[in-house]
């Protein structure tokens, strides 16, 4: 199974954006090699127009929410329309660094 594809396959059918990018951050993380279950997602369509930010999370979710229920640990979305796109000049956030899973030392 390819979490990354089946993301891709349903964002493009249901958004028709005109950027996409399904980043598997997985191997940033303490999970098995190979793993797929933390995403980055930049989203840039013109349904997001007029939307609010709350609102273009749970369209992307709703979407997803099979892959959210059984196999994905954490999404991290970036939804913008052609306007906002524009103005960031293609420059998305970092992701920031994971703590999880890493041992503290006293």
């Amino acid at each position: 199974m390819n979490i990354q594809h089946n993301i891709e396959q349903k964002l493009l059918a249901h958004f028709q954006p005109a950027h996409l990018q399904v980043i598997n951050e997985s191997f940033m993380h303490n999970v098995p090699a190979g793993s797929e279950s933390h995403f980055k997602v930049v989203l840039v369509t013109t349904k997001f127009t007029g939307e609010r930010l709350i609102n273009r999370h749970r369209a992307v979710n709703a979407v997803l929410k099979e892959e959210l229920a059984q196999h994905i640990h954490a999404l991290a979305l970036h939804t913008y329309t052609h306007d906002e796109w524009h103005h960031l000049y293609g420059e998305i956030p970092d992701s920031p660094k994971c703590l999880g899973g890493m041992k503290q030392h006293a």
